[in-house]
């Protein structure tokens, strides 16, 4: 395996920024095989090197997410008693145990993560973390303003009483309408319920975004793995990452450069002219008319905007 920057593997780890790993390197907070490593340009074998991050190993098998959209009749499960087809045929051959993030439904399509990061995966579904997922339903019958402002404040489940959300009619289709509904909860078939409470059966449910996180253009049963930049975005929105390492990073102060002394140029002939007295540069003041005061004081030349000045 080539070999790997050392902050890239505690980021991958999910134990910091690349930023933040620098910095613990640089405090020398990281080691590699027992040995403290500051150097930022250093490199290891993440299958054979023992880095650990305050005397904890970083795990030999690297993480991986992906995105999945799933198709209707597929359970988000990693093996299923009743023999039915799940979301892990759909991304076999991976060589290593990943397990899907979440519930959705059998019913149900759209974006699921899979994962063999157990910290995200956890901060992605557990409700204190208030992370964000965005579902497009297609109900029968046309809701009012108030079976909206009902999802939007929280309506009341047999499970308790769900938290407030965001709701937006995306259009009407002859008896059905199109809602669109984000909420940071995961519980079992929450959004159907939710629209049932006020009157409206779901025909058809697909989830568009998870997080900062959306679909896209994967079409049902396709899959991609996430980017290393996709996969921080996804940590930050679930709180793992909570350092501001998104404010651009400081650059060495330069010294200034010594500018050569340059001699003065001498000037035009200071010639004075009729009425007026000789001013350097061969410009002449203007004596003007009594009482004639254009042209003086200190806000001369100047134009301001604005409302006239109040004088008393």
């Amino acid at each position: 395996m080539p070999l790997v920057r050392l902050q890239k593997v505690i980021a991958e780890a999910g134990l910091a920024s690349r930023r933040k790993a620098e910095e613990l390197m640089v405090a020398g907070r990281v080691t590699v095989n027992g040995k403290i490593v500051r150097q930022l340009g250093s490199r290891v074998d993440p299958e054979r090197d023992k880095v650990a991050v305050d005397g904890r190993v970083i795990g030999e098998e690297p993480k991986i997410v992906i995105m999945l959209n799933k198709p209707v009749g597929y359970v988000a499960t990693a093996s299923d008693d009743r023999g039915r087809p799940t979301v892990l045929d759909l991304v076999a051959g991976l060589g290593r145990r990943v397990y899907p993030v979440g519930r959705l439904d059998q019913d149900t399509e759209g974006l699921i993560l899979i994962t063999n990061d157990g910290p995200l995966a956890y901060a992605l579904t557990h409700p204190s973390h208030e992370v964000p997922k965005t579902y497009v339903a297609m109900i029968h019958g046309h809701p009012g303003r108030t079976a909206l402002k009902a999802l939007g404040d929280g309506v009341t489940l047999e499970d308790g009483r769900t938290a407030p959300a965001r709701v937006r009619l995306l259009g009407a289709h002859g008896g059905n309408a199109l809602l669109e509904l984000t909420i940071h909860e995961g519980r079992n078939r929450q959004v159907r319920r939710m629209c049932e409470a006020v009157g409206h059966e779901v025909l058809q449910l697909k989830r568009t975004r998870v997080g900062t996180l959306s679909l896209g253009p994967l079409r049902p049963g396709q899959s991609r793995r996430l980017t290393e930049a996709e996969v921080e975005s996804l940590r930050r929105a679930a709180g793992l990452i909570v350092e501001s390492a998104d404010e651009p990073r400081p650059r060495p102060a330069r010294e200034p450069r010594p500018r050569p002394a340059r001699e003065p140029r001498p000037g035009p002939a200071q010639t004075p002219r009729p009425g007026g007295q000789a001013r350097p540069g061969g410009q002449a003041r203007s004596k003007g008319r009594p009482g004639d005061t254009r042209g003086r004081g200190p806000g001369r030349g100047r134009q301001e905007y604005g409302p006239p000045r109040r004088t008393k």
